[in-house]
């Protein structure tokens, strides 16, 4: 039968986040009925959810009844899991277990955001089926948050993804944008990682990617388990760097790239590739070409405003 359209309804944690915010952009442009949650930066447009609160959980669940579930927030950046490995089990294990639970109380479609360092990066590209083995505490977290969705919901899918970047609100917001000032200071020379191969992946793709498979699932109950969506231009820091530079006309002769392997925080895996044919094969997609995305995601934060002319007409 015909899913009515602004009927469907979705719930997006970690919605004032970077990726969050690109999922709950994406449903509510597309006809879902899309309500954000967030807990430090929530107010005013999102509700404020402490994850963590397994009440409060309950309640916004049950009073909004959302067909699906996209739960984006999580404790990403790997040294800070490192330093704190509590509380970012308790918000990538605990919470993403409750939620599984509660969703599967009301018949939601979860979908699970995971990453691609849940594999050591030895032998890509990675199927979904391939034995993860996971370098640092951030990858074992997440990866435990996989089996505890998929333990207390076995309609859950996961989505695995790499390094994101796109609209930033700050540029440390991202791995990638967080590049741009040592790219724009060009009288300083700035030494950049030429070792780890990255797939930069702009959160719009993501969201898009949520977004058909929310629908697609809606059609067809077999679509769940695990899949993998990634961009497919292969680069370090230093060549995302250079990118940057190529996108706006600005000097690049002051990057250095560093080939050896880091040696200060947690561990990371050199080439941790994700395989995407599944989804592929579905016919669930969407990518925008690095340059293109990166431009439209750092202009607002060039320093010399006289390139935007050059840059864009």
């Amino acid at each position: 039968e015909d899913v009515d359209l602004p009927s469907r309804r979705v719930l997006i944690t970690g919605a004032t986040g970077l990726l969050g915010r690109a999922v709950f952009k994406e449903f509510n442009e597309n006809n879902w009925n899309a309500v954000g949650c967030g807990y430090r930066r929530a107010q005013p447009r999102f509700e404020q959810i402490n994850l963590l609160d397994s009440i409060a959980v309950h309640d916004i669940i049950h009073d909004f009844q959302p067909h699906v579930i996209v739960h984006c927030a999580a404790e990403r950046r790997p040294d800070v899991v490192e330093s704190q490995p509590d509380a970012a089990s308790q918000l990538n294990v605990a919470a993403s277990a409750n939620l599984a639970k509660e969703a599967a109380g009301i018949g939601a479609f979860l979908i699970y955001i995971s990453t691609d360092y849940v594999f050591d990066g030895t032998s890509p590209p990675y199927k979904e089926t391939d034995v993860p083995n996971p370098l640092n505490l951030y990858g074992k977290t997440k990866l435990e948050g996989e089996k505890a969705v998929l333990e207390n919901n076995e309609e859950t899918a996961v989505l695995r993804i790499p390094v994101l970047y796109g609209e930033v609100e700050r540029l440390e917001e991202s791995a990638v944008t967080i590049m741009f000032d040592k790219v724009q200071f060009s009288n300083k020379s700035a030494n950049m990682d030429h070792w780890q191969q990255r797939f930069p992946t702009n959160v719009k793709d993501v969201a898009a990617v949520c977004r058909q498979l929310a629908e697609k699932r809606m059609l067809d109950p077999s679509i769940k388990g695990t899949f993998h969506w990634s961009g497919n231009e292969q680069m370090t820091k230093y060549e995302m760097a250079c990118a940057i530079a190529d996108a706006f006309n600005l000097p690049s002769s002051h990057l250095r790239p560093i080939t050896d392997s880091p040696v200060v925080g947690a561990l990371r895996p050199k080439n941790a590739q994700l395989d995407c044919s599944k989804l592929e094969m579905l016919g669930i997609g969407q990518r925008t070409p690095f340059r293109a995305g990166i431009r439209e995601s750092l202009w607002p934060f060039l320093v010399d405003k006289r390139w935007r002319q050059t840059v864009f007409h």
